[in-house]
């Protein structure tokens, strides 16, 4: 699995978006019983916060240790430093198990065997992610071009998993056909810039020309945006469910 977030985990944990509370509600009914929970790649914590408040005991993994310093602490949320592909935990721990931006980076045979080995028979899987945002029309053709025009070379190809919605990844599990959600947020420009900072591939960009690609856009991006103070911002919720 690559790290891709460790070097910006700090702007990770201000300026991503977070999941509607309607999404949570859905999975939650879904789930029978609320002991314990695996939110795997949990980066810095912004799933397991969530888990934390609904569940025993909550089982919080990923491989960047500055990821895992960056996220909120909580009594009831163990964090390991641990691949998705093995953790450390018995046989069937896990009444629900999460991961959230991330299955596109993992060995997926790997790693589905464990949550084979540690779901409970009757736990719930469930795979999250979101899209590309749509804020305006200006704005959008904007960030489009620094997503496709300078950044396109430097996406690894694992991003083509979410450009697809997660419907092309493997998913040997029973599946429940779940509802389409939307990340819905407000933001200032500062909010878009720290958003488009900690894309993993502006990071590779930034190691492979020694600049940062949006002193290029900031312009161009500014002007977008016009004189707005915040705007609406809406991401597409990716959402795979099973037993």
């Amino acid at each position: 699995m690559k790290d891709n977030f460790s070097t910006q985990s700090a702007d990770y944990a201000i300026y991503r978006p977070t999941y509607p509370q309607a999404l949570y509600d859905y999975l939650f009914a879904l789930v029978k019983n609320k002991e314990t929970a695996w939110d795997c790649a949990t980066g810095n914590g912004q799933v397991a916060r969530v888990l934390a408040q609904h569940f025993n005991e909550v089982y919080a993994t990923d491989i960047s240790e500055n990821q895992l310093k960056n996220a909120l602490q909580l009594p009831n949320i163990t964090y390991k430093l641990e691949p998705a592909e093995q953790i450390s935990v018995e046989n069937n721990s896990f009444d629900l198990i999460t991961v959230a931006q991330a299955i596109h980076w993992f060995n997926f045979e790997a790693f589905y065997g464990e949550v084979k080995r540690t779901l409970k028979p009757d736990g719930l899987f469930a795979v999250i992610g979101y899209g590309l945002m749509v804020i305006d029309k200006k704005v959008d053709v904007a960030v489009h071009k620094l997503y496709e025009d300078i950044l396109g070379k430097y996406w690894d190809n694992e991003r083509r998993y979410i450009e697809e919605g997660y419907k092309t990844i493997p998913f040997p599990f029973e599946e429940i056909i779940a509802p389409h959600f939307q990340i819905k947020t407000t933001w200032n420009f500062k909010q878009l810039i720290g958003y488009l900072n900690t894309w993993s591939a502006l990071q590779h960009y930034k190691k492979a020309n020694e600049r940062n690609p949006l002193e290029y856009m900031l312009t161009e991006l500014k002007e977008a945006w016009g004189d707005d103070a915040e705007k609406d911002v809406h991401f597409p919720v990716l959402l795979r469910v099973g037993r």
